[in-house]
Order: structure tokens, then sequence, then C-alpha cells
């Protein structure tokens, strides 16, 4: 084959080796702009999911508004609630929401909480006083500007004028928002949102978002005096037995529980400990050490746990659930007040299983809960009690418990812990006062330990 011929086949390869990289380009690049315009129809559906219940969360919230049947008042706020709930959901599909759409979240969960508080007393035949109902017709109000706001934007994708972002898109710009200095373009259109949210009403009822709860003082800590850096960092260090001079101040924390945060590195891996300002307290720990081959049977990790709280002066703590993951056996303790065992009451300890040393430690509930309580004697009897466990279920142990709310309130229940004819296990709380059904929760058990749902 002449020289003439080998140029020409090779300038035809080259030729063929570029037309395929380009054919792969176009491709590639074909395939791209699909993709991005089945995300960005996906998070227009989202979007406009969210618009259209933002809309039909104003609708449930007015009708509930103006219910005087307990029933209707009950099924109106069950809507609600669901209505809300359907919300999150479209706010979940859109890229970073919940992180650009902050108050739009809190919103939305705050009135489904809200209405579900309010179905539950109308349960029991009880309709919502004038003061809530104008609390329904004010959360009304701030779900229908939201709503308007949301279509006002829809409209504005509908027409082309604005385009939703891509997740590399909207992760730029919040890294680029969390630079000192930097000029950040405004992008979002999620911003605009943010900035004309409607007013909120305040919420006054039992449950976690209610006003009253960001005053609320720990009642562990009454009367105790506030202490200095100094004195958190001794309590830190006799906590764990400890030099304080291993302990450097890292962190200050605020809300109902301001803290004082100190790290220290000890057996190969770094501690954190939190001590409460007022009393300086311990509130918690967390040990990130390697954790060795396991020594210790899961029995003697709970003993250690209880010797632990012991030595430390938790008193009459009893444990309940447990579980086991390597290598750490993490045990709930609540406190018992005669014969009643105080869920309220709630302390974590951690324990690693090859050295039984305690590495983890929280006890949020206790400080917050703990105290003498007035309990009464229940007006229902255990037996008596005993009566609504269906039949599908047979009770194999029962006690009396205080169990929380939804807000700062408790209630005496006897609880029953039960097993179905599938072999699972079952926890159901009768009202010891009323005798009406208050709590059930299904136990998930396994060789790590319960969950508790």
């Amino acid at each position: 084959m002449d020289k003439r011929r080998l140029k020409a086949l090779g300038i035809i390869f080259v030729t063929a080796a570029f037309a395929v990289a380009v054919g792969f380009g176009i491709q590639g690049r074909l395939q791209a702009a699909r993709y991005r315009r089945l995300l960005d129809n996906g998070y227009r559906h989202a979007f406009t999911e969210l618009a259209t219940a933002a809309g039909e969360l104003d609708v449930s919230l007015q009708k509930a508004a103006y219910a005087t049947s307990p029933a209707l008042f009950s099924v109106l706020c069950a809507q609600t609630y669901a209505k809300a709930t359907a919300a999150q959901a479209a706010l979940g599909e859109l890229p970073y929401g919940n992180v650009e759409l902050e108050q739009t979240a809190a919103f939305l969960a705050k009135a489904g909480d809200y209405a579900l508080a309010l179905a539950g007393g109308a349960e029991s035949g009880q309709v919502c006083t004038r003061e809530q109902r104008n609390t329904l017709q004010a959360l009304s109000q701030s779900a229908a500007e939201l709503a308007g706001i949301l279509q006002d934007l829809e409209a504005g994708f509908s027409a082309g004028d604005l385009a939703p972002e891509s997740l590399e898109e909207v992760r730029q710009r919040l890294a680029a928002a969390g630079q000192e200095g930097q000029q950040v373009e405004s992008g979002s259109a999620f911003q605009t949102v943010e900035a004309d949210f409607p007013e909120v009403p305040a919420l006054i009822y039992d449950g976690p978002f209610s006003e009253h709860l960001s005053s609320r003082s720990p009642r562990m800590l009454e009367g105790l005096p506030q202490v200095e850096e100094s004195a958190a960092r001794a309590a830190a260090a006799a906590f764990l037995g400890l030099r304080e001079e291993l302990f450097t101040l890292t962190a200050t924390g605020e809300g109902v529980l301001p803290t004082y945060g100190f790290t220290a590195l000890v057996d190969g891996g770094e501690l954190y400990v939190e001590v409460t300002r007022q009393g300086g307290q311990v509130l918690q720990l967390f040990s990130s050490r390697p954790v060795g081959e396991q020594v210790l049977t899961r029995a003697e990790g709970c003993q250690a746990a209880e010797a632990f709280l012991g030595s430390h002066g938790f008193q009459d703590m009893q444990p309940s659930y447990f579980l086991e993951q390597n290598g750490l056996l993490t045990v709930h303790f609540a406190s018992r007040q005669g014969e009643v065992y105080c869920y309220p009451d709630l302390v974590k300890v951690q324990v690693a299983l090859d050295t039984g040393d305690v590495v983890g430690f929280e006890a949020h509930g206790y400080l917050m809960n703990h105290g003498d309580r007035e309990l009464s004697a229940p007006a229902v009897s255990a037996a008596q009690a005993a009566e609504t466990v269906p039949d599908s279920l047979t009770v194999l142990s029962s006690q009396l418990a205080l169990i929380p709310t939804g807000g700062e309130y408790e209630v005496l229940c006897h609880e029953f812990k039960c097993q179905s004819a599938g072999g699972s296990h079952v926890l159901l709380y009768v009202n010891a006062a009323t005798g009406e059904q208050t709590r059930i929760l299904l136990l998930l058990e396994d060789e790590s330990g319960t969950l508790v749902l």
C-alpha cells in the first residue's frame, strides 16, 4: 500500500473518530438537557403542589373556624392537618426547600400540629373556644397570603419568567452566602416568599409549638445560681473524673437551657460536654473514641449505666428500653415516684462494651421535668382500664405511668404491655382519670434492641 493511500486512510479514521466523539458529545448534551427538563418539570410540579396545598389549607382552616359540631370540627381539623402535611411533602421535593423556605416550613408544621391538637379535644366532646376560633381565622389569613405569594411565583414559572434552580446552583449560592464579605446574587425565587411572609399568630395550646413553652423554666434548675465558665469546666471534669485542664471552652448554647460546651482529647477520641449555665449541671456528653472488641454483656453494660447514674445523684431511676450498635449500648432511664414510672424524666446513658466506660449521656428531659409531683390516686382501677384492651391483644404486664402530652403537661395512665397474635408487642396507655385510651405505641424488637413507634 503506497503512502498516499495510507495517508488517506489515516485521515478517514481521524475524521470518523472525530465524528463519533462529536456525536457522543451532542448526545450527552441532549441527554443532559433532557434530564434538566425532567428535573425542572419535577420542581415545577412540586411548587404547584405546594401552592395548591397552601390554598386548600386556608379553606380547611376557614371551615374549622366556623364548625360548632364536635364531630364535624374534629373531621375538619383532621383535614387541615392532612393539607398541612401535603404542603410539607411538596416543600420537601424542592431543592433545599426546608432551608430556603424556613418560615414556610415552620408555619406548615405549626398550623398542622395546632389543628391536630384541637381535633383531639373535639373527640372528647369539646369544641374550641372563641380564642381558638380567632387563632384558626388568623392562621387562615396567613395561609391565604402565603398561597397568593406562591401562586404568583407559580405563574412566573409557567410564563418562563422564572426558572427553578438545580441542586448545584442552590448549593453554590448557599455556600457563598455563608462566606463573610461575599456579594450574593438574589437568584432564588424562594427569597421572595420569605421576604413577604405573612405574620403568623402566636399559638397557645398543649403542643410543641406553643408560645408559652419558649419561656418555660427547667424544674431541676429552679432557684439555682448562674455559674461562671470556670465553675462549669470544673463540673464537667468532676462528672467524668478527669482533670480540669483537659477541657477547653468551644461553644455556648442559648435557648431554654443555655450552656457552656467544652471539648477534651481523651482515650484517643474527642470528648464533648455541655454544662448548663444555670446550676452547672451536665446536660449531655458524647465521645468519639474508638470502641474495641466487646468484653461486657448487655446486662453488664446496663449495670454499668445504672451504677453511673447512682454515683451522680440520680436516684430511683429505672431502665426501660435499650439499643446496642457497634459495641455501644444506649439505655433509656426514667425516674420512679412510688409506683409510678415517670417517662418525662428521661435520661439516656451510653456505655462502651469494651471497657464499661460511659461515653454518652443526655439529661434534657430530666432537667426540664423532674421534681416532686403531687400524684392523685387513679380514679379508674387497673382492672377497669384493662377492659379497653381489645381482644386481639394479650396483656403481659401493667403499671402506672406518667406520660407527657404534646406540650408541657403530663397524664397519669395505666400502661399495658400487650402481645398481638403475631407475637409483636404493643404498649397501650389508658387515662387513669377518665378510663379512655390515650396513646398506643408499637415496639419493634430485634437482636440490637427496641425501637418505639
